[in-house]
């Protein structure tokens, strides 16, 4: 019996969307990477984002950038040697697997609904699955001079991993129902707001809690109609960028949703994200 081609077994892990080239394994992405322009990698997809359309989303704005980008939803595979050879890491995830499964496409009516037999069906309960090796490689790579994007829920992987808060800059508090809010700039100055305007989009309105120098907030977000969420009021820090390491590191918390991800002056605002991250603007 003829033994499987190890790298063609692995192809499944990566999609490359820059370029046209497929589905790229680990052995076949590392091969490719040796050229000049800048290659991003990008974790993305969980239990309730699905991958396909934070794929479709970013297509849109890395093609138009004409960079190469590879897609895994293999988060155990996040390591040194995986992040060896790009310029541009980019999570849009949380920090939740399910290893005993869970309830339904809804957690919250579906969990509602188990209460009332909950010896027969047992709640099942999330893990963390970032470790601290894998938030420490990110900090490596940042301060080596490369760029991490993170991306609307992955501020929730702070709350498990403590070398990946510090380079990510913050964690996830909550959110309200999808409902629409206004997201603009704040006062200061930065190349990747620099002409965007104020957009309106209809998302999950992100309160996060920033731990940097406020003087590196970007974005803010604000239910004009006056709906607060919690305690939290009606606005909330949506983004910032500051420098780590000879590295940078950028995050905007507007994507729960292809709409959301693909309202023109949101694009524009990826778009510029990408290229401060790789130190073109």
């Amino acid at each position: 019996m003829t033994r499987p081609d190890p790298i063609l077994s692995r192809r499944k892990l990566f999609k490359n969307a820059g370029t046209g080239a497929g589905l790229l394994g680990l052995g076949a992405a590392q091969s490719v990477r040796a050229q000049t322009r800048p290659r991003a990698l990008a974790l993305i997809g969980d239990r309730y984002h699905n991958p396909d359309y934070i794929r479709v989303s970013l297509d849109k704005v890395f093609k138009s950038l004409e960079i190469p980008i590879d897609y895994t939803i293999q988060y155990e595979q996040i390591s040194q040697s995986t992040l060896k050879g790009y310029q541009l890491f980019l999570c849009l995830r949380d920090g939740m697997i399910w290893p005993d499964g869970y309830l339904g496409p809804d957690a919250y009516t579906a969990y509602e609904a188990n209460l009332e037999n909950p010896s027969q069906f047992p709640k099942p309960k999330p893990q963390t699955w970032m470790t601290e090796a894998q938030g420490a490689a990110i900090k490596e790579f940042v301060s080596a001079g490369n760029g991490f994007y993170a991306l609307h829920n992955s501020s929730h992987i702070s709350l498990g991993s403590k070398n990946y808060r510090e380079v990510m800059g913050g964690a996830y508090i909550g959110h309200p129902p999808l409902r629409p809010f206004r997201v603009s700039a704040t006062g200061g100055a930065h190349p990747i707001t620099q002409g965007v305007k104020p957009f309106m989009v209809n998302d999950e309105q992100h309160y996060v809690e920033y731990d940097k120098d406020r003087k590196h907030v970007i974005l803010e977000s604000e239910n004009v109609d006056g709906l607060v969420y919690e305690e939290l009021g009606a606005k909330s820090v949506a983004g910032w960028a500051y420098d780590f390491g000879q590295g940078r590191v950028v995050f905007t918390a507007v994507g729960h949703t292809i709409h959301a991800m693909w309202i023109p002056e949101h694009i524009e605002l990826q778009k510029r994200a990408v290229r401060w991250l790789l130190k073109q603007i």
